[in-house]
């Protein structure tokens, strides 16, 4: 897709939200199935079916998807994305690009094994190795704007209100 097909194809849809507000709200979401027997979750996806278990830090044996995984994965599939659209709004041409998420987790806390050590990533790593023709300042801006336009970036660094309810 190039920088004319791009802003052809998302200028309805920016003229539509501007005219109808609320028309540019949306209800993501995602259905799993507990398994209790595997100690797993099947995550029904648009394209496939995903087996999520037990990291093997906490006793699973691998073959499952881990959430943690996930998550890092989520982040650098939208932060992927959200880049390669910006560059390409920008008339920036990538001829190579990678994305890479790291995350630091201590499973003490997910064990339980101490109520000092916080459940969840401590750290989270992003980083973009890429070629390209851009100037330096051409690229600063494309990563403030990776970083402003990335769904999963932006809720990362400014979590939502999250409620829980359980029906039975």
């Amino acid at each position: 897709m190039n920088t004319e097909q791009l802003r052809a194809a998302q200028a309805p849809l920016k003229q539509l939200y501007k005219d109808e507000p609320e028309k540019a709200n949306w209800v993501l979401n995602a259905h799993g199935s507990l398994h209790q027997s595997r100690v797993t979750c099947r995550i029904e996806t648009g394209v496939s079916r995903m087996e999520a278990g037990l990291h093997p830090a906490t006793g699973g044996e691998g073959q499952d998807a881990c959430s943690g995984d996930m998550l890092l994965e989520s982040l650098a599939a939208c932060a992927g994305v959200t880049l390669t659209v910006v560059a390409t709004a920008m008339g920036i041409t990538l001829s190579k690009g990678d994305v890479y998420v790291e995350g630091d987790l201590d499973f003490r806390g997910t064990l339980g094994v101490s109520k000092e050590v916080p459940v969840g990533f401590s750290n989270i790593r992003l980083r973009f190795d890429i070629q390209s023709d851009a100037t330096s300042e051409q690229l600063a801006n494309l990563i403030k704007l990776t970083e402003r336009y990335c769904v999963i970036y932006q809720t990362l660094v400014k979590p939502p209100t999250i409620s829980v309810e359980i029906n039975s």
